[in-house]
């Protein structure tokens, strides 16, 4: 499973209503791709569809849809959101990581 703590949940929430998606229907599609400083990246967007090969979970009012080659790398991951004076953005609590990037958008296992 794939949690999103509170902070990321009514970031991903505004977001969603403010580029034209119905975050009771709609999904954050959550994904894994070749590239980064550490070999693979993380991946978000917003989804209308869901596809055969998806898993979906729902956590803190917020519906996440993750492709199964993806899941295997971000099983267990917490997804947040720091607002902090380092800097804005979602945080990958990623525990498969055995190493990340200083920004923290790609990783390696």
């Amino acid at each position: 499973m794939i949690k999103v703590s509170e902070s990321a949940s009514k970031k991903i929430v505004t977001m969603m209503t403010e580029d034209g998606f119905d975050a009771v229907n709609d999904f954050v599609r959550v994904g894994v791709k070749s590239g980064g400083c550490s070999g693979l990246s993380y991946e978000l967007k917003f989804d209308k569809e869901i596809g055969e090969n998806d898993k979906v979970f729902e956590d803190n009012n917020v519906k996440i849809a993750v492709e199964k080659k993806s899941f295997l790398y971000l099983a267990g991951t917490i997804l947040e959101y720091s607002g902090g004076l380092n800097g804005k953005g979602f945080v990958f609590n990623n525990p498969n990581a055995q190493r990340t990037c200083g920004c923290g958008e790609s990783f390696s296992l």
